[in-house]
């Protein structure tokens, strides 16, 4: 019953074949039955879940409940939500409960979801492999001995095991794609300002993004219903008309949906660097927008290349001014021995923070350093600016890009956490997308002959979430490996 989609248990609950009580007892018990295997929650609100249950079938009992009333989701630890811990995988704030909802939260709570947890994720999101946490990495569903990518991976994870049907993450530089395209499924990171950061514990301002995780193209547009919107308490968020992203997605368009798109191919996302089955896969993903009736278009976005880098000047500053509130002052982790104020802010930041997040802090504060601050600083802002206009370029020639979420799939634990830049290169084909701000989506569209899934990326220009779900759900009315589950999830 879990292991729905969110539209297929939508219409079970509207046709009263199943209780939200029903429904959300047995994602407790599915989440308590893997949580060991898996690692993929942080904290797990039973009693909590059971109430909202109650209340949502109590909703729809009036007639006075929307499409995701009664649905169970979980959120991403980086995200506040009132009553319950919000530990950023840190142990920092491993005690600490929120005291407020995030904006996203709100707005999936107004919806009527039921949260019944809160997933693992690295610290602070500052990761790629699920690998910081304080609380442990969380494993990869396809093969528990890899990692599902992140930093958002226990959302990832969680949602690929059908143990919720949709998650929210956050995206800084691929923290949605990057673990979607891992554990094989879809995941999407809006553009900056159409789901507002209020109430997301900051890494990196100008780049961090919330968006859904969900098993199919049309639940993450239901899941963008809820969390898209105008917040006055965010300064970044956009006061734009409200948008139903599902509505492009249930009109009928014949035997070659999509008749006329012009699907973009950046060179620099074929070149060497991918593993040789996720070329292949991606190759015929691109072969199967072809037969829905695209054309390519090849294009060039030559500053792209230079992404990393520019990533790690601008995140890792951000990071070093964000981070600078966690110092055993007013909340989170305080040293229990210190002779004055600033060894209690040493020791406490010493013991609070892992390695990974000391790494970005420091590299942060070189960059923003008197006599740095232009050579890397202001010159990764002005590369950043070439990206951009690369970007704009390719979308007078193409309607959408497409390409490798990531260049390889799940690596196993250990293969890159003595290299941070290989680790940092995991993420080379996402990362433009938040320097840009523009939309991406992450779907699966193959298998390595290892059994582990392949994601393919989907970008717009700014605004066009409903154009890329609509390409992302006619490639999945003509493809199956969004449905194909992982052995721990089948095996029930």
């Amino acid at each position: 019953m879990s292991d729905g989609t969110l539209a297929a248990l939508s219409r079970r609950l509207a046709a009263r074949e199943i209780s939200s009580v029903e429904l959300v007892a047995e994602t407790l018990d599915r989440i308590d039955a893997h949580q060991k295997a898996l690692n993929a929650f942080v904290t797990v609100d039973r009693d909590g879940a059971l109430a909202q249950a109650k209340a949502a079938d109590a909703a729809r009992a009036k007639g006075a409940a929307g499409p995701l009333a009664g649905i169970p989701i979980a959120h991403k630890d980086v995200l506040m939500t009132a009553g319950l811990p919000t530990t950023c995988g840190s142990r920092m704030l491993a005690d600490f409960v929120a005291p407020y909802d995030a904006h996203v939260v709100e707005g999936l709570k107004r919806a009527g979801t039921v949260l019944v947890g809160k997933t693992n994720m690295d610290e602070f999101a500052m990761g790629s492999s699920n690998e910081t946490s304080y609380f442990g990495p969380v494993r990869n569903p396809w093969d528990l001995d890899r990692v599902p990518g992140g930093s958002s991976g226990g959302s990832a994870a969680a949602v690929a095991a059908r143990l919720v049907p949709a998650a929210t993450g956050t995206d800084t530089g691929g923290s949605i794609r990057q673990p979607a395209s891992l554990t094989g499924i879809c995941g999407l990171k809006p553009t900056y300002g159409v789901a507002s950061r209020y109430g997301l514990i900051a890494f990196a301002s100008s780049l961090d993004t919330p968006g859904p995780f969900a098993q199919t193209a049309e639940d993450c547009a239901l899941m963008m219903n809820a969390m898209a919107g105008h917040d006055p308490r965010d300064s970044t968020s956009l006061d734009r008309p409200v948008e139903d992203y599902t509505r492009r997605l249930s009109r009928s368009k014949g035997a070659r949906p999509l008749e006329g798109l012009r699907v973009g191919l950046p060179r620099e996302y074929f070149g060497k660097g991918n593993d040789t089955e996720v070329a292949a896969a991606v190759q015929a993903a691109v072969a199967e927008f072809v037969d829905l009736g695209a054309r390519t278009v090849e294009v060039g976005l030559p500053a792209v290349d230079l992404s990393v880098p520019v990533y790690y000047g601008i995140a890792p500053a951000a990071a070093s001014s964000n981070l600078s509130r966690f110092d055993g002052v007013r909340y989170g982790h305080r040293a229990a021995r210190y002779d004055d104020l600033n060894d209690m802010y040493r020791k406490t930041r010493a013991e609070g923070f892992g390695a990974e997040v000391k790494r970005r802090i420091l590299v942060g504060t070189y960059v923003l350093s008197h006599g740095y601050y232009d050579a890397y600083y202001v010159k990764a802002q002005q590369v950043r600016r070439l990206i951009a206009d690369d970007y704009a370029r390719a979308w007078r020639e193409c309607d959408i890009l497409v390409g490798p979420t990531a260049p390889s799939p799940a690596f196993r634990f250990g293969d890159k956490t003595d290299d941070p830049v290989q680790m940092y290169l995991n993420d080379i084909y996402t990362i433009a997308a938040n320097l840009t701000g523009a939309p991406a989506i992450s779907i699966p569209c193959g298998f390595t002959r290892a059994g582990l899934p392949i994601g393919l990326q989907i970008q717009g220009d700014y605004f066009s979430e409903a154009a890329i779900l609509d390409v992302a759900h006619r490639y999945q009315q003509a493809t199956d490996w969004h449905a194909r589950v992982p052995r721990i999830a089948a095996a029930e």
